[in-house]
């Protein structure tokens, strides 16, 4: 017994979706299914996780843990003591921020509820909750309607073949209305939307509903309590209407069942939601439900539905390889077969510890397994198994196929690793995240927290695979990438809070070069006599486009006659190896120069490699400013896409940015890709204004193309911005 939940050897997955603003998972594990009245021939199942979104999804989840006995009292968003949302600084924004996991046992199952956030900045704790799920529930805001995060949400269970269900909140305000948001739903999914309930109101009241399987009223008495009632007149067209879709799709399931549609015949309780089990399991239906969590009415239903219509984990396929033999390992939730898990979500936090959430595909794990890391080759000893409460880690004996749970302090073990045993090693495929582009500078307020920060933020990187440090040498700044600029304030406010750092953040300088566009020939000569031995260097050199602006320099000689020894060819080449890190135009590194020594003169006493380094440095120096020198700009080819709505406006925008729009092309799915080469220079807050454009529903990616020639007002701003460094001022 788990928390007073018997386990037995199966479990199903879910994952919940939702949107008003933006997302939020919860998963689930089911051991055991319970038998209700809708499904009494139903045989035993398992759950496992369930997805959901920001404030409505965590409140979902809120109200499943309260009407499971596991907490008290009904916890708020707003005041901070919710199960899931435990860290300080969800507590302080009323948001969730990372993936928290809470197992509810509902009668003789247990859903493990993976609470993600809810904003498009932390879609990577909601990829990675996916990838630990077999169904979802996409929670739709009553009052909101389909907004973009509910279509995004779609679009992921489409991605990952996720059977769902879609849950409709907000039943309790009085102008919401049930059946815009199911025709919406409709007009979008077409007959695979097929509600299960219809609110009845009185005097603009929620006060109960009608079941469209049962074809029968339920009134509700206390929080989770109801009672028979009649149908209201007006629910009676739109229970016909949809009783009868489903009736249809019952019909689809089987011949038989086709002969008896056709024949007139009726189907039973226990055969319409045996045959929706079927379609939701194959993706045909998509069930409608709804509810108010603020209110604790709709949540029962829904647990049960969850319960009955969605398949076991043994239900869906689970492969890795097999190390030793490079066969596919059929795992299938199977805990008769040779251990395996996937770690799934790392949680670094400085008081709670190291654990690492994990999905056991097969076997049995135990707390005192010794574990292989398999991506790494080495052995981890597990101490103890948990299941997590939010933040709370509870101890559990042994782990069953298909649940979800955590082991703590596994030293080697990352997000993405698969651990089995030593005799029969699995690698499981890591889940696909979404690559982050929004990046900014950032620097230590205080000096001396630079090696702290570092240590803090590669913490901070085992727990959020989507942030992202660089290190640009060249341009002697730090950068961090993250998903959006809320991502990047909220990791700043984590530094400060869990960390004790504190760092800014700036608008990163981008990374120009300079090379030259024309040729130059020049002499160098570096002489210095001050008593005893003197110093003496010579070298003529032409200078001139490479045509490589991938590499910094060419070198080459052609000195004839012994005008320069050879011994101090490579001082030359020392010399050109400094002079191209910090070019003479605006101090930025140089590509694309071939030089070439062709002359030049020595002393047979005081010449020396320093000499001739030091000349070659006056030669390139003058020679590159004789040469046309200009500045390149970074181009990025980037691709942009957008519903076909928003497409003028963004191409207008990439145009204001002095990009150049390569092509367009429909993605049949009622999106435009844009691709076009924009300078790296007009981008900064791209994430923002697209989103801000697009409603939240355009994506863009990007990468690096090449350089080029930037306009001469853009060069002159920068050359007088960088004079000082030009004149060895250090930054």
């Amino acid at each position: 017994m788990v928390g007073g939940v018997t386990y037995s050897p199966a479990a199903l997955k879910l994952v919940f979706a939702d949107e008003e603003t933006s997302k939020n998972i919860l998963s689930k594990t089911n051991r055991e299914v319970l038998h209700m009245d809708d499904f009494q021939n139903r045989p035993n199942q398992k759950c496992s996780p369930i997805r959901s979104w920001w404030r409505r999804q965590t409140t979902l989840a809120e109200a499943m843990a309260y009407l499971a006995g596991m907490t008290s009292r009904l916890g708020r968003v707003e005041d901070g003591n919710t199960v899931s949302d435990y860290d300080k600084e969800e507590i302080k924004r009323h948001f969730s921020i990372t993936t928290s996991l809470i197992p509810v046992p509902w009668d003789k199952v247990k859903v493990n509820v993976l609470d993600t956030p809810g904003y498009f900045d932390f879609v990577g704790e909601v990829e990675e909750a996916v990838s630990a799920a077999d169904a979802a529930i996409i929670v739709v805001s009553g009052k909101a309607g389909v907004q973009v995060g509910t279509q995004k949400a779609w679009n992921l269970c489409e991605k990952y073949k996720l059977p769902r269900m879609i849950f409709v909140t907000d039943m309790d305000v009085d102008d919401v209305s049930y059946r815009e948001v199911v025709e919406e739903l409709t007009e979008l999914y077409g007959k695979r939307i097929a509600p299960l309930h219809f609110p009845i109101r009185e005097d603009g009241k929620f006060v109960g509903y009608v079941n469209v399987v049962k074809q029968a009223g339920r009134r509700y008495i206390d929080k989770a309590g109801k009672e028979e009632c009649p149908v209201p007149d007006y629910l009676t067209e739109y229970l016909e209407k949809y009783h009868e879709t489903l009736m249809e799709s019952v019909a689809e399931t089987s011949e038989e069942f086709m002969d008896r549609y056709f024949e007139g015949d009726t189907f039973s309780v226990a055969e319409v939601s045996a045959a929706i089990a079927t379609n939701v399991q194959d993706g045909s239906i998509v069930p409608v439900c709804m509810g108010s969590p603020v209110n604790l009415r709709g949540v029962s239903n829904l647990l049960d539905d969850i319960c009955g219509y969605f398949p076991s984990p043994s239900g869906r396929s689970c492969n890795g390889i097999a190390q030793k033999t490079n066969e596919i390992f059929e795992a299938n939730y199977d805990f008769a077969k040779a251990k395996s898990a996937y770690v799934f979500k790392t949680i670094a936090d400085p008081f709670l510890g190291k654990y690492s959430l994990i999905k056991v595909c097969s076997g049995v794990l135990k707390s005192d397994d010794t574990l292989l890391n398999v991506e790494k080759g080495t052995e981890e000893r597990v101490n103890k198994l948990y299941v997590m409460e939010g933040s709370k880690p509870i101890e559990v004996p042994e782990l069953f196929a298909g649940d979800i749970g955590a082991i703590a302090k596994l030293g080697s073990v990352q997000t993405g690793d698969s651990l089995a045993t030593k005799a029969n090693p699995i690698l499981y495929p890591k889940a696909i995240l979404s690559t982050p582009y929004t990046y900014k500078r950032f620097k230590a307020v205080k000096k001396g927290d630079e090696d702290k920060i570092a240590q803090s933020l590669a913490k901070m990187m085992t727990e959020d695979r989507t942030l992202k440090v660089v290190n640009d040498s060249a341009n002697r700044q730090s950068l961090i990438y993250g998903m959006g600029d809320q991502h990047l304030d909220i990791v700043v406010s984590k530094l400060k809070e869990r960390y004790k750092v504190d760092v800014e953040l700036s608008k990163p300088k981008v990374p120009f070069r300079e090379t030259l566009r024309k040729n130059s020939d020049v002499e160098g000569k570096h002489k210095k006599q001050s008593g005893g031995h003197g110093q003496y260097g010579h070298v003529k050199m032409r200078f001139e486009p490479s045509g490589d602006l991938e590499t910094p320099y060419v070198f080459e000689q052609v000195v004839v006659g012994g005008a320069v020894p050879k011994n101090y060819f490579p001082a030359v080449e020392k010399g050109l190896q400094e002079c191209v890190l910090k070019g003479p135009l605006a101090a930025y590194p140089v590509v694309g120069v071939k030089a070439t020594l062709y002359d030049g003169s020595y002393h047979p006493v005081d010449s020396s490699e320093m000499a001739f380094k030091m000349a070659t440095i006056l030669a390139f120096k003058k020679g590159f400013m004789e040469a046309s020198p200009v500045l390149l700009e970074p181009i990025i080819s980037m691709k942009v896409t957008v519903p076909d709505k928003y497409t003028g406006d963004v191409m207008g925008d990439l145009n204001k940015r002095r990009g150049r729009v390569l092509g367009m092309n429909p993605d049949h799915e009622g999106n435009t890709i844009i691709e076009a080469d924009v300078p790296l220079l007009e981008i900064y807050g791209y994430s923002t204004v697209l989103r801000s454009m697009t409603g939240g529903s355009g994506d863009f990616s990007y990468e690096f193309a090449r350089y080029e020639q930037a306009p001469s007002d853009i060069q002159e701003k920068e050359i007088a911005a960088r004079a000082s460094k030009v004149d060895g001022a250090d930054e």
